[in-house]
């Protein structure tokens, strides 16, 4: 990498590392009528340290305003703001207080521990996370008689047959990652049948400290020179934000009950989204590298195609709820050298909260 472009990158990087205000995001909030009945009011979103719940929390705030409240655990010190409660929410006792303080009537829960590699080498800590806090939510849920609103994820799948699951199909996960969602699902709909799942994929989006989730995790290693090495067969359907957080103002609303797949309708690789990213951001080619599963290390394992059909809650819904990411059709790789083509498209990473945060306008 020659110097000057080291140089950009790195003031990339530093301005990457400035702590993020929720309200600076920028979600379209005004263009639906209000769904959420007084009675569901007020929500607690749970869980908003990670890309779903965040966005989730900041769109819902705008739109019903200090009705919505969000948790976050204590030591994301970072993430402050109005309505948000720094709580961790194994302390069962704590989070009866705050239903009870503020009247809480639904919870939406986003939460959960998406280490892969720490899952994998902690089972104690992915199941007091992604298990043990779901078990604390359910029980206030039903001893405050509240909406409950679970997001589950795609890796309850393990993509060994095949991608395009539907609801019904039989989990199979690879990871403890996914192992534990899947357990926590179980919970839920043993305890509380009325609750409604979401499977989500990969969340399109901001994250609080610009270096989490799928975007912001591979533009930070590209901003800062560093390698990043994506699979070609592991394959999901992402979502813009702004689709998911539409959604989930739907379930909260609603009354659908069990579990629903909430995936965008485009499938794409690991590798794939990599290559957008390295693309829209102006960032180095020869920073990406591609392998297959089969390639990397045995932690953690890897799932493949775990692409979901969702066409049940579109049905529900009357509407096709999900953009596809990327949704515009000239930044769909064609090849793995795709992201070499810079002719007339140099990118930069503003580019990337336009293009790739924000879904294209009039969908």
């Amino acid at each position: 990498m020659n110097r000057e472009l080291q140089l950009r990158n790195e003031s990339r990087l530093a301005r990457s590392r400035t702590p993020l205000d929720y309200r600076t995001l920028t979600m379209v909030t005004d263009r639906l009528p209000l769904r959420i009945p007084d009675s569901r009011l007020p929500l607690l979103v749970t869980g908003i340290s990670g890309v779903a719940g965040l966005n989730t929390f900041a769109f819902l705030r705008r739109r019903y305003g200090n009705r919505v409240f969000g948790q976050r655990p204590v030591v994301t010190s970072k993430l402050n703001g109005p309505g948000i409660i720094a709580s961790d929410l194994e302390d069962a006792n704590e989070l009866r207080s705050i239903v009870r303080e503020h009247g809480i009537r639904s919870i939406l829960n986003t939460g959960g521990s998406c280490n892969l590699k720490g899952c994998e080498l902690d089972h104690e800590m992915a199941r007091r996370v992604n298990v043990s806090t779901v078990r604390t939510l359910v029980d206030a849920s039903l001893e405050f008689d509240t909406r409950f609103v679970h997001l589950s994820i795609d890796l309850v799948f393990g993509g060994i047959q095949g991608g395009d699951q539907r609801e019904m199909d039989a989990m199979d996960p690879v990871t403890m990652y996914g192992k534990t969602m899947a357990e926590a699902e179980a919970v839920i709909l043993a305890a509380r049948p009325d609750a409604c799942i979401g499977r989500i994929s990969l969340p399109m989006g901001v994250s609080f400290n610009s270096h989490a989730g799928a975007i912001d995790w591979i533009g930070s290693r590209f901003a800062a020179g560093r390698l990043a090495t994506l699979y070609y067969d592991e394959l999901r359907t992402p979502t813009y934000v702004e689709c998911l957080a539409e959604v989930c103002e739907d379930l909260v609303a609603g009354e659908l009950a069990g579990i629903w797949h909430l995936g965008g309708p485009r499938a794409v690789s690991l590798n794939e989204i990599a290559q957008i990213v390295n693309r829209v951001g102006g960032y180095d080619p020869d920073l990406l590298r591609g392998c297959y599963r089969i390639e990397a290390g045995p932690i953690p394992p890897r799932a493949g195609n775990v692409t979901m059909d969702s066409s049940a809650i579109a049905g529900v819904l009357g509407r096709q709820p999900f953009c596809p990411w990327p949704g515009h059709e000239e930044l769909v790789p064609d090849g793995r050298d795709w992201h070499y083509d810079r002719a007339g498209f140099p990118g930069n990473p503003e580019l990337i909260r336009k293009l790739l945060y924000s879904r294209p306008v009039g969908f």
